[in-house]
């Protein structure tokens, strides 16, 4: 099945709108993905028409917006293959969910006990197991990348041990894009009855995943990368650990039973989720993955190897161009980071701005990372379903003149 993007980008009104002279290319869906139609549509019948708040409300449109949002749950969990709703939690953004894992989970964490995470982590797969291990007294440890940005697994039998609790890892490097082998790393993982976390942030927008053979304990993606709104994360868990964690946050509808002395609370997913939902968010996130559907994930992830395949050997025929990361598209998404040699990222990112090009220039939240590569910080180009071969053709001519530009050649 082939992907039609020049019909996909007809779903996309922002893709056809130009910056001053230039037309718009947008090359910044790593960082978050522009939305179709379908999405929109679907946000603003939900305002619209059946506006209400969840569980609460006994009449008619409450029951309808009820309605809608598990139903959004439900079609979240068929989607990377749960097998019940219940093992579906929203949260705002996969930072949340990730402080949500490192919360609950830290709460088990005992001196002398062991994180486990990597040096390609984003920022919200580190600092809250900082936090986790700093409350505990536990040991936060690191796998180390090797000079081309994968996973360097040398020394994984020393790294998960007997006092590994916890394993947290990102799918898909938002920096470098290189997918982990989470498969045999869970299994790993397991054997020491450690709990695998992974980061599906920069994966669930891409390719089809499934829960139930990936590895994982708890996953975490966000619907703003994947073509849905901003401000809804989803945390999935195995139905037995959801139920073994403490709340995360406090409030309504997460509870049972409320008395001045104690507490009880919700079964999971609702334990989880304090206070009023993202609901019109879930809704959107609902309908965004009913259309990536519609276009067939299967689709996106070949036109994914083919866009970055193309896009590698553009920029790394560029004189004065450094590649960090894998340069062949073999198990690596599509975010591809570089730097021209004697020009900063941010220059480097406000002349291609001028000529209609949107791209990111930074540590990308991944400072560690960078350091590690040898680089203060870089450029990152990432391409998504709506992207086509002659855009990045303009970025690689874009990309020259900048180098020229400011006579790095």
């Amino acid at each position: 099945m082939s992907l039609d993007v020049q019909r996909i980008r007809e779903e996309f009104p922002v893709l056809h709108r130009t910056v001053g002279e230039y037309p718009l290319i947008y090359l910044d869906s790593a960082n978050t993905s522009q939305k179709p139609r379908a999405v929109v549509e679907a946000l603003a019948a939900h305002y619209l028409e059946r506006n209400a708040n969840v569980a609460r409300a006994m009449h008619v449109l409450g029951a309808e917006a009820t309605e809608a949002y598990e139903g959004a749950r439900a079609r979240i969990a068929r989607f990377i293959g749960a097998e019940a709703p219940e093992e579906v939690v929203f949260t705002k953004n996969a930072s949340e969910a990730l402080n949500l894992a490192a919360n609950t989970l830290g709460a088990r964490l005992r001196p002398g006990d062991e994180v486990l995470i990597s040096v390609m982590e984003h920022h919200s797969n580190i600092v809250p197991w900082q936090f986790a291990c700093e409350r505990a007294g536990a040991t936060l440890r690191w796998f180390d990348v090797t000079d081309d940005g994968r996973l360097d697994l040398e020394n994984i039998d020393d790294l998960i041990n007997e006092r590994t609790r916890v394993v947290s890892l990102t799918h898909v490097s938002n920096v470098v894009g290189t997918r982990n082998p989470i498969t045999a790393i869970a299994e790993k993982a397991h054997t020491v009855g450690a709990v695998m976390v992974v980061d599906a942030s920069q994966s669930a927008p891409h390719e089809r995943l499934d829960v139930t053979t990936l590895g994982g304990d708890l996953l975490t993606f966000t619907g703003h990368k994947m073509c849905g709104p901003t401000g809804i994360g989803v945390l999935w868990g195995r139905g037995d650990l959801l139920e073994s964690l403490p709340p995360f946050l406090g409030g309504g509808e997460m509870i049972e039973v409320v008395t001045m002395e104690r507490s009880t609370f919700a079964a999971p997913p609702y334990r989880f989720e304090a206070g009023t939902p993202p609901i019109a968010q879930a809704v959107g996130l609902g309908a965004a993955i009913d259309w990536l559907d519609s276009v067939g994930m299967e689709a996106i992830a070949a036109h994914e190897v083919d866009i970055t395949q193309y896009m590698l050997a553009k920029l790394t025929s560029i004189d004065g161009l450094t590649m960090l990361g894998p340069t062949e598209a073999v198990d690596r998404g599509s975010a591809c980071s570089f730097n021209l040699d004697g020009i900063h990222p941010h220059d480097v990112m406000q002349v291609l701005d001028s000529r209609g090009i949107a791209i990111r220039g930074g540590h990308h939240c991944a400072r560690p990372l960078h350091k590690r590569l040898g680089h203060q910080s870089s450029t990152r180009a990432s391409a998504y379903l709506y992207t086509t071969h002659e855009e990045i053709d303009v970025l690689a001519d874009a990309l020259v003149f900048a180098r020229n530009y400011f006579g790095a050649r």
